[in-house]
């Protein structure tokens, strides 16, 4: 049974930023890749960053520069670090574990796990 709980979410005004956590209880499964993804009202959902073997990191284009994504396997937490926050950046977001081997990190359906989310909202 796996487990992702995000936490960190909330309002702030553009220019701002927020932290968002995740934290993970894999039982036995594998964290080596793990990932955000976020879905705005009426908008499919969308991958945000990826972090592989605790290193190798992936963004999306609308977030580079801005966004970093992190691990800590000592607890295990992941971590995005949002900062410059824009409107647009408003939408819930999630923790995805466990991807396919090989597979694309943007693509939703190639994840197994997910959280339940946590709303972020910039004004």
């Amino acid at each position: 049974h796996v487990q992702l709980v995000e936490s960190g979410g909330g309002s702030v005004q553009a220019g701002g930023s927020l932290r968002l956590s995740c934290a993970a209880s894999m039982n036995g499964y594998s964290d080596e890749f793990m990932g955000w993804f976020r879905q705005a009202p009426g908008k499919e959902r969308e991958g945000v960053a990826a972090i592989y073997g605790g290193i190798m990191t992936y963004y999306a284009d609308s977030v580079k520069g801005r966004f970093t994504i992190s691990q800590d396997n000592a607890k295990p937490t992941l971590y995005l670090q949002m900062n410059a926050l824009k409107p647009e950046d408003t939408a819930m977001y999630y923790c995805a574990a466990d991807l396919v081997t090989g597979g694309d990190w943007r693509s939703v359906d190639l994840w197994s796990y997910w959280g339940q989310g946590t709303q972020v909202t910039v004004s």
